[in-house]
């Protein structure tokens, strides 16, 4: 199941957890995701036109990314074949900086159990110690609460807004504040 575009990415492990990289695999199981409304109340894409969201996931997953960066499909070790969701690490040109973003998006079902803190603190460790990264940032729209209190979790701080079609709240996060 091991893709080129995925030959950069380790596969992650977490008392709960097997994050692996996200394949055209998993393409069916990230759609039907984001095809509940709940999923995507926050977050700007082509969540209601069939062909291009199905085009942009596939850009999505089979673009090739700096080596270390990219997503992550979640599987729960109870229920391996299960996705779950994905988390990413991917690089953010917004505003002309170089910054690399992290990001989640689980299913419904699987929402207020930890999963993506989990899921987001492997790759956060893999961002720092691995990619050897200076900072991540996570871009988050206000009403987002389950999101917010992820990124708290992780240790980020709101450090400014972005807009994105809509507008997000910018959480940052530096090796060195995990250091301190």
């Amino acid at each position: 199941m091991t893709e080129s575009f995925a030959a950069t990415l380790p596969m992650l492990e977490t008392p709960r957890l097997w994050l692996r990289p996200r394949v055209l695999a998993d393409l069916d199981a990230c759609i039907e995701m984001d095809r509940d409304p709940e999923v995507t109340r926050h977050i700007a894409g082509p969540w209601h036109d069939p062909v291009e969201h199905r085009r942009f996931v596939t850009h999505r997953i089979t673009r090739d990314y700096p080596p270390g960066l990219g997503y992550w499909s979640i599987f729960e070790k109870a229920a391996p074949a299960a996705f779950v969701g994905w988390v990413l690490l991917i690089p953010d040109y917004a505003d002309g900086a170089h910054d690399v973003e992290i990001g989640w998006r689980l299913v419904r079902a699987a929402w207020g159990r930890g999963i993506a803190s989990e899921a987001a603190a492997a790759v956060v460790r893999h961002a720092f110690d691995t990619v050897r990264l200076p900072r991540v940032i996570a871009d988050i729209a206000a009403a987002n609460t389950g999101s917010l209190g992820v990124a708290r979790k992780l240790g980020m701080h709101r450090v400014g807004v972005v807009r994105d079609g809509i507008p997000y709240v910018r959480h940052r996060l530096e090796r060195d504040d995990l250091r301190a």
